[in-house]
């Protein structure tokens, strides 16, 4: 059972929608994360969680280092980048610049402790020293998780402790989807986010953790409620659709992956969300329109391009011409350059281009594409 915590400062609840001191208005959801700061660096150590919760992690280092400047002994807000180095889900974690935050607090964990004047935030960097510290990741991750189970158990009116508690259970499988560990996450978000409905990381969590055909259904009510938790945080409006798309609710996937490629100042190139937009739009047989937005990422490329973004646009590429059965359309003959693009990607569009190849009739063409794909198949990691 969930109770809010006690105030210990009058700034320790914060809803940003109505950001004070100063800070840009920003809506991303509510939390209750009382800390011993000050009571501006306070807000934007808040800031920060709410951000590193929907994902946001460049917003978010940014939150917490300016909490750092505004009071540089404030162990939570250097708490806060460390632990937003590491992306259970994808399975990413950038531990050298994690410890180089932790070393800007103090050289030690033990003078690291001693910068956390309470039992619950000591608690917070016992955790994610051992996040950072000695042994190979798995064994990192499994040690971090034990120890947010335990601070969650010690402080059971934590919501973020228990949220992300959660989040680390969904790391532990190191990107793969093990679903008794998942659906385990996905109960302990759930108990907080029905307790407060406007916890971003509880919605977002209980997303992930069902985010699979078979149990999207169990993702639905977070899903319709999380971008309206955090309007102003692009992936909240993307990852809902994750749910959409498994439940066949195209008109949603379409409309919230409008909304979170908005977010990039207009500069609609090929991306998560582009991409995700372009497969919405042929399922629902916009074939015209995914056409013109296929076009419209292309053109938004630009001459000095990284290899992600030429990665979505093959597989956008492949996508339209499989979806469209438009064997002949002019994007074929698109040149893509696929130098540091993974061997995923490169396959997609290989496949795509032979298999055009093959409804045209062109034996030629579809030889030459099944070479590559081949050779694709031999760079992949399972053939490493």
């Amino acid at each position: 059972m969930f109770h809010s915590l006690p105030r210990q400062l009058a700034a320790s609840a914060l809803a940003l929608s109505l950001y004070g001191a100063g800070l840009p208005a920003q809506t991303l959801g509510t939390i209750d994360f009382p800390t011993s700061g000050r009571a501006d660096a306070q807000a934007q150590f808040l800031r920060g969680v709410l951000y590193m919760h929907s994902f946001e992690y460049q917003s978010a280092a940014t939150a917490f280092r300016e909490a750092q400047k505004l009071e540089p002994g404030f162990a939570m807000a250097y708490w806060g980048e460390a632990l937003n180095y590491t992306h259970p889900v994808w399975n990413e974690q950038d531990s050298v610049a994690a410890r180089a935050t932790l070393q800007r607090l103090a050289a030690t964990p033990a003078a690291r402790r001693a910068k956390a004047p309470t039992a619950r935030e000591r608690g917070y960097l016992e955790a994610v020293e051992l996040l950072y510290g000695e042994g190979s990741k798995p064994r990192r991750d499994t040690l971090y998780s034990r120890a947010m189970e335990r601070l969650s158990h010690d402080h059971p009116n934590d919501h973020d402790a228990r949220t992300l508690y959660a989040l680390s259970l969904l790391g532990l499988s190191q990107g793969t989807r093990d679903i008794p560990t998942y659906i385990r996450a996905g109960a302990v978000a759930d108990e907080v986010f029905r307790v407060n409905p406007n916890h971003p990381g509880a919605a977002h969590y209980v997303i992930h953790a069902f985010d699979d055909p078979i149990h999207a259904p169990l993702g639905l009510r977070a899903a319709r409620a999380y971008s309206k938790i955090a309007p102003d945080a692009a992936h909240a409006q993307h990852m809902t659709t994750h749910i959409f798309v498994a439940l066949g609710m195209w008109d949603d996937v379409v409309s919230q992956n409008v909304i979170a490629a908005g977010h990039n100042h207009g500069a609609w190139g090929p991306g998560h969300y582009t991409a995700w937009l372009g497969y919405g739009m042929l399922q629902q047989g916009r074939l015209a329109e995914s056409r013109k937005h296929l076009e419209t990422v292309r053109g938004n490329l630009g001459t000095t391009s990284r290899a992600p973004t030429r990665a979505y646009l093959m597989s956008m590429r492949a996508h339209y011409l499989i979806n469209s059965e438009r064997w002949d359309d002019p994007s074929r003959s698109w040149t893509v350059d696929a130098s540091g693009v993974g061997p995923a990607p490169q396959a997609m569009d290989a496949f795509a281009l032979g298999y055009a190849a093959v409804k045209r009739g062109d034996r030629s063409e579809a030889a030459r594409r099944l070479v590559e794909l081949v050779e694709r198949g031999k760079r992949s990691p399972e053939n490493d």
